[in-house]
């Protein structure tokens, strides 16, 4: 393992697990459970704190991060044309629903060495939201 691995403690259900992840690679932990999301709440949440740097269509304006339209069900770092940073390439992550909710709580946690610089969205009922309303964009 590389000097360089970074050990995280993961809440599980209320106990801790040491998960030790090399950079750029995807924290493997099992999803605390998700609620039930609104869409239209995560739409809302998402125009307010993903927009400045994602869209939610497949094509338009490019920003900084890649677009979200057919997120759910796609392998990290796959977008033609756009440039990922080394860790979202080599991570490894299929963005189902569950991954997404986990990745959303803090994604440098989650995939270490993204360029991602959003902290995360801590409350439970809004990440779930985002992510409800993710699975709309198809």
């Amino acid at each position: 393992m590389s000097v360089t691995a970074r050990l995280f403690a993961i809440a599980l259900s209320g106990a801790c697990a040491l998960v030790t992840v090399a950079p750029g690679r995807a924290a493997a932990q099992t999803p605390a459970p998700m609620p039930a999301g609104d869409a239209a709440a995560g739409e809302q949440v998402f125009r307010r704190l993903c927009t400045a740097c994602h869209i939610p269509t497949a094509e338009g304006p490019r920003r900084l991060g890649p677009p979200l339209f057919g997120i759910v069900g796609r392998h990290s770092g796959t977008i033609r044309g756009f440039t990922y940073s080394q860790a979202n390439r080599n991570a490894d992550v299929t963005w189902t629903p569950e991954v997404l909710y986990e990745y959303l709580r803090n994604p440098r946690a989650f995939i270490v060495g993204t360029t991602m610089s959003f902290a995360g969205i801590r409350d439970d009922q809004e990440r779930a939201n985002v992510v409800a309303y993710l699975q709309t964009l198809r």
